[in-house]
């Protein structure tokens, strides 16, 4: 089975646009010949396997999509609603949207014969690493419900960070834009009018002035060269960053040099916690769940740690050895791993363990977030008052010269 968009006209001419499900071509437009619809245009949604396509060029939806279709596959789902029923009702409620296409390629794949976390790898660029772990953690446990049920809270936990984040700096990024403008509108524009006139009256400039004359001519000559610039060294990174072992060195140093290593840390653990208490709690088998929680953590550093720590407990050490070995991970975290499993309550331990990182990751977040406002407006302060004070230096020597 595989989905198909379609451009159909019904009986009183009015153009019909939505998706549906058939073998082929041909059986979807004899679908919708069957519901009174004359198909203009019939077009498959997935590739064919002669024809892959790439990860790059794959369909991607929102984070809010992502959040709304895992809370509603959930929500199906534990009411003893087979996936693939799930998926179509899901999609049903999402007609004629690329959610709608891509829930019902899931769909056909299922129906095919593959497993829901093998359907869904097939779109890496929608679904996380951490998610498709999760859902195939949850299948071989049995546990798919409580699985889903927990990755529809991360995903909008993570949704609403992520929000909270962008309008925290929306403020600042706009005042910095708006500032870095202006300053640069005067730099090219401004500035070299006015050092003319100091110029034609054979006033000593002082060394701000003279600062701000070369500046003014470096952003007049070579501006563009310098955004030509930083645009490559950006792309450089951003390729060498795609390397796999680019990343994994630029993750540890992240992970391991202040002041970054404590949020990192703080981060990945929350994380970490957060999901190894819930697939604990949902009877999935403690190796398997430790591997499914380290695809949550975005370091892939403290990812690679954690994957060991799964390794040294299925040869048989203590979760809470493990983890102190990695050394990747708070203390707090480790003494309550202890406690949890010296007193067979490790489930409900790491789900308090979660909730405090998670609470204390907020605070720092916010207190972060404070710092920058204040950061932004003192910068571009300084930077017009220097402005300022450079072309009024002048100007008083000026006066002083003609009082004298």
């Amino acid at each position: 089975m595989a989905a198909f968009v379609y451009r159909a006209v019904d009986a009183l001419g009015q153009t019909q646009r939505g998706v549906v499900e058939a073998s082929s071509a041909t059986g979807a437009r004899r679908l919708l010949r069957d519901r009174s619809l004359l198909p203009v245009s019939v077009e498959a949604t997935r590739a064919t396997a002669a024809t892959p396509r790439p990860a790059l060029f794959g369909p991607k939806i929102g984070a809010k999509a992502l959040s709304t279709l895992t809370r509603q596959l959930a929500t199906l789902v534990g009411t003893d609603i087979r996936v693939e029923e799930a998926l179509r009702l899901v999609a049903a409620q999402a007609a004629a949207t690329p959610v709608a296409e891509l829930l019902l390629n899931v769909r056909g794949r299922i129906l095919d014969g593959g497993s829901f976390a093998t359907a869904l790898a097939e779109h890496p660029t929608v679904f996380p690493e951490f998610f498709r772990a999760s859902v195939a953690a949850g299948e071989q446990s049995g546990k798919l419900p409580q699985v889903l049920a927990h990755l529809a809270d991360f995903v909008d936990s993570r949704y609403r960070a992520a929000n909270k984040l962008q309008l925290a700096l929306l403020y600042p990024a706009l005042l910095g834009v708006v500032s870095f403008g202006m300053m640069t509108l005067l730099l090219i524009y401004v500035v070299p009018d006015i050092t003319r006139v100091f110029i034609s009256r054979g006033a000593e400039l002082p060394f701000l002035t003279r600062a701000l004359i070369a500046i003014s001519w470096a952003v007049s000559h070579f501006g563009l060269v310098a955004l030509v610039v930083i645009a490559g060294a950006i792309f450089a990174t951003r390729r060498w960053l795609a390397v796999p072992a680019n990343r994994l060195r630029f993750h540890q140093f992240i992970a391991t040099t202040r002041p970054f290593s404590g949020f990192s840390r703080q981060l990945n653990a929350a994380r970490f916690a957060g999901s190894l208490a819930t697939l604990v709690q949902s009877d999935v088998p403690l190796v398997d769940a430790i591997a499914t929680a380290a695809a949550v953590t975005p370091n892939m550093f403290v990812r690679k740690q954690a994957l060991e720590v799964a390794t040294r407990v299925r040869e048989g050490t203590s979760l809470h050895r493990a983890m102190e070995e990695a050394r990747v991970f708070p203390p707090m975290l480790v003494a309550i791993v202890a406690s949890g499993e010296s007193s067979g309550r490790l489930g409900p331990v790491l789900a308090r363990a979660g909730v405090d990182l998670d609470r204390d990751l907020d605070a720092l977040v916010a207190t972060l977030m404070g710092l920058i406002e204040p950061a932004v407006l003192l910068t571009m302060g300084g930077v017009v008052l220097l402005m300022v004070l450079s072309i009024l230096l002048p100007i008083i020597n000026l006066n002083n010269l003609a009082g004298q």
